[in-house]
């Protein structure tokens, strides 16, 4: 079954954000450094990729809840965000402690 047009646009509509946050704000990759930013309370916005494992995604989303962040579940997997990312590696997960110019935390929300 091929995805409806609306699920298309919302993750090329989230791409797209998340490419002006890589160029514009601040974020942190990788599970270790969200965890940090989780603790430190800067997070704003926690992204997890769809395939990352059960236990470190319910790890996450505790702290997240802990921090007040706000939490959004990646469709694709961790190949996928970090090509949405820009970047030439995987990433299960990233957290956006600045948005820069885009206005992904208010569509998030």
């Amino acid at each position: 079954m091929a995805p409806s047009n609306t699920t298309k646009k919302s993750v090329e509509s989230i791409n797209a954000r998340l490419k002006l946050v890589v160029k514009s704000g601040k974020y942190a990759l990788g599970y270790k450094t969200t965890l940090k930013s989780l603790r430190s309370g800067k997070a704003k916005l926690i992204l997890i990729s769809g395939n990352c494992p059960p236990l470190r995604k319910s790890e996450l989303e505790y702290y997240a809840m802990l921090s007040k962040a706000n939490v959004h579940h990646y469709s694709g997997s961790n190949n996928d965000l970090g090509t949405a990312c820009g970047k030439y590696f995987r990433i299960g997960c990233l957290s956006i402690t600045d948005a820069g110019d885009s206005d992904i935390i208010k569509a998030e929300s």
